[in-house]
């Protein structure tokens, strides 16, 4: 068995937190599972002297401090944080409130920034932790009608884990963005997807044919979410974990597809692009050298 750590887990209660609170549990690993509803949790996973249930909102930054410090005062430490609770703003960007489209950025980009932040500092006194984010397929390639807010946070959230990784990589900390295609998580259950009201006669037709899609795909997706917990816990265990963990044969698909896609948007116009500079600007160019998180400049 690998070192015993301490997992914390947002959006415990169900789905795909669920099935990764098991898996670190079977592994030997001490838990502190969070969500809105304890009894949730609790009825979830039941009790054992290796789990915490710690009630947390991911969108309030003091109930944020409060469960890691819950947390540490109970285990004495924090190794793998796994940002996963999440929700689903669907509909057409003209049809989704302010409101609402607000409400998925601070679930899905300011819920994982709240949590790493109070984190972090455990980590770095420690010298070591992971961060584990589960983003999306969304994130990389956002083609499809329904997915302005969902796709706005997940390409947020893969920006500020790509840029935080080199920042704590001297601490011994380590990032994970994971990249799921469609597991048969609750992610489109009516609990965790919240349709926009159709509005706008123009859409109205395309709405009603993509709701009914959506709402047939609960339930239906080809990835097995335990599966997908199994995979977390041994990437976590490794001493190098991946940058990036694309999960499932759909969400390679999909990315190796937005990458030659890409590429091709890159050289469309490349002798353009090549005459942008200022006429003396080759004598200061800077040299490019490649570090940790990617390309850097030097001067």
């Amino acid at each position: 068995m690998s070192e015993k750590k301490v997992w914390f887990i947002t959006g415990a209660g169900r789905g795909l937190g669920v099935d990764i609170a098991r898996s670190a549990l079977a592994a030997g690993h001490a838990v502190v599972a969070t969500g809105r509803n304890t009894d949730t949790i609790n009825a979830a996973l039941g009790e054992r002297d290796d789990l915490l249930a710690v009630p947390l909102d991911v969108t309030d930054p003091a109930a944020a401090e409060r469960a890691v410090r819950t947390a540490v005062d109970r285990f004495g430490r924090i190794d793998v944080l796994v940002n996963n609770a999440g929700s689903f703003q669907a509909g057409f960007f003209e049809e989704i409130s302010p409101e609402d489209f607000r409400a998925q950025i601070e679930t899905t980009l300011f819920g994982p920034v709240n949590l790493t932040r109070v984190t972090l500092p455990v980590m770095r006194a420690q010298r070591s932790g992971l961060v584990v984010t589960i983003s999306s397929t969304a994130g990389i390639s956002a083609a499809g009608d329904f997915m302005t807010a969902y796709a706005a946070s997940k390409f947020g959230v893969e920006g500020f884990m790509e840029s935080l990784t080199s920042e704590v990589a001297p601490y011994g900390i380590r990032t994970m963005l994971v990249e799921p295609g469609f597991f048969r998580t609750e992610l489109l259950s009516p609990q965790s997807t919240q349709y926009a009201a159709a509005s706008i006669a123009d859409y109205a037709d395309r709405t009603t044919a993509t709701v009914e899609a959506w709402k047939g795909m609960d339930g239906q997706q080809t990835g097995d979410p335990a599966k997908l917990a199994d995979a977390l816990v041994v990437l976590a265990d490794q001493d190098e974990p991946p940058l990036r963990f694309v999960a499932g044969a759909d969400a390679v698909e999909a990315v190796e597809a937005k990458a030659k896609l890409l590429l091709a948007q890159a050289a469309a116009h490349r002798e353009l692009s090549a005459t942008l500079a200022h006429d003396t600007a080759w004598l200061r160019a800077p040299r490019r050298t490649r570090g940790h998180a990617g390309v850097k400049s030097e001067p």
